[in-house]
């Protein structure tokens, strides 16, 4: 069975994670392998960390995404990959990794994986999460200074350096390559419901296919 692939895009503290989470619940954990695109970023363990905090992690440049498009095609051909491990708060990627098996049903979740059209062409189902910028904001500086021990200075001078400028060139325009627009993130109960029934047809009649 070639697995189906789900891509979930969207802005940052748009309700990406919430939703990938909520249609892994409502189809089963059993069912998916889940890459996200933050795993992906590339490793800067050579720059001292204040340098560090100067990249513009919001730019496509900053992900290994060849390395993603190479872990989603060897899942859908029914290999396991060793998926990075990516610590936020040092800005390196770590030695460990994590084997991800491969399932009938492969999520993929990020801002930008929407922008890449080798990444964009492995997906069968594309998701836009659309949020107001307002509350995109409010949840990135909850989730940055508790998760990532970010100061709230530190945030807000990032937003406005690169988040919200790489939101305006590279995350929004990508929009258009989504097949379903899910406005209001995981609070969307409706549209969560809707795909995840999609989905659990798709899966069967490709099991009965077999």
């Amino acid at each position: 069975m070639v697995p189906l692939v789900l891509g979930i895009a969207g802005g940052t503290g748009s309700g990406k994670t919430t939703v990938a989470r909520a249609i892994i619940e409502r189809v089963g954990v059993d069912q998916i392998a889940y890459l996200e695109h933050d795993a992906y970023y590339r490793d800067l363990s050579h720059l001292a960390l204040e340098a560090r905090r100067q990249v513009n992690f919001d730019h496509p440049d900053a992900f290994d995404t060849a390395l993603l498009v190479q872990h989603v095609q060897a899942l859908c051909a029914g290999q396991a990959v060793d998926k990075p491990i990516y610590s936020y708060t040092e800005s390196v990627r770590l030695t460990e990794t994590e084997t991800v098996l491969p399932r009938p049903l492969v999520v993929v979740e990020g801002i930008l994986i929407l922008e890449n059209q080798a990444l964009r062409d492995t997906f069968d189902v594309k998701i836009f999460v659309d949020t107001d910028d307002d509350i995109r904001l409010m949840r990135r500086l909850r989730r940055d200074t508790i998760e990532r021990g970010r100061t709230v200075e530190h945030i807000l001078g990032q937003y406005e350096a690169t988040v919200r400028p790489m939101h305006l060139a590279f995350v929004l325009p990508s929009r258009r390559h989504a097949d379903v627009i899910i406005p209001r993130g995981g609070r969307n109960r409706v549209a969560i419901d809707m795909v995840s029934d999609s989905l659990h047809k798709r899966l069967a009649d490709a099991r009965e296919r077999q």
